[in-house]
């Protein structure tokens, strides 16, 4: 009797697995940043067309770095100075929705309501922020007050509460909602942060913050959406906003 060629075998069943995989990224890259036909209807426009970093810039700049690159249909934070990256298009009441993951001690952060403008030095000197982060190993999760610094927080300020962190290299989903004054930080589809611009509670919390040396922060109501540099590799996918 013949014995099987189990070193054939296995090969071939590797070469299976590794065919499969490829296959489900291939699909998984071809379904990634589009726009479903109720989407359009509702409004909803890409910020990201998974190819390109079309519609952004970098803060205070005419251009984009090469430090931000576009690899398999995900935005990345490649390398330390690529700089703060801003919608070319500035919003005043909207519903943003993206996907980001984090890489392993990671640091970034979602800003809105951003002022360009060369005496601002940084986004984050007048444009509040959604924070990205890795919990399990920044420590800026264990700074700040009550958690507010952690993953989803509106940073320094409120913390997130009762979020769904998945694990440092899977992809987390969020949505902010700006109208009127009001927001809304929405987390792996829950609702972990909600505060008034224009309220006493939120005049008091930045009084008591670092932000306080910073005499325009929050203040403006229309402004851009920006994508931090904060020196670690970060990548984003599937961003989106519908004006309200």
């Amino acid at each position: 009797m013949k014995q099987p060629n189990f070193f054939l075998t296995g090969g071939i069943l590797l070469t299976m697995v590794a065919l499969q995989a490829y296959i489900l990224r291939h699909n998984d890259m071809e379904n990634q940043n589009l726009l479903t036909e109720s989407e359009k209807q509702a409004g909803w426009q890409l910020l990201f067309d998974g190819k390109s970093t079309k519609g952004w810039h970098n803060f205070n700049q005419k251009s984009t770095s090469d430090k931000w690159k576009v690899v398999n249909g995900e935005l990345m934070m490649a390398e330390k100075g690529a700089g703060d990256l801003v919608t070319d298009a500035e919003f005043e009441n909207f519903e943003l929705e993206l996907e980001w993951k984090i890489s392993e001690s990671g640091n970034s952060g979602i800003f809105y309501l951003v002022k360009e403008d060369p005496k601002y030095a940084t986004a984050w000197l007048t444009g509040p922020e959604m924070q990205v982060l890795d919990d399990d190993k920044h420590p800026d999760a264990k700074q700040g007050k009550d958690g507010n610094r952690t993953a989803g927080s509106l940073y320094d300020l409120i913390p997130a509460k009762d979020k769904k962190v998945n694990t440092v290299g899977e992809w987390n989903k969020v949505r902010i909602v700006v109208n009127k004054g009001k927001v809304e930080h929405w987390f792996n589809g829950d609702k972990v942060v909600t505060y008034d611009l224009n309220s006493q509670v939120f005049t008091d919390l930045v009084a008591g913050s670092k932000f306080v040396k910073m005499p325009d922060f929050a203040k403006y109501r229309k402004g851009r959406i920006a994508l931090q540099d904060h020196g670690d590799l970060v990548w984003f996918k599937n961003i989106k906003v519908k004006k309200l």
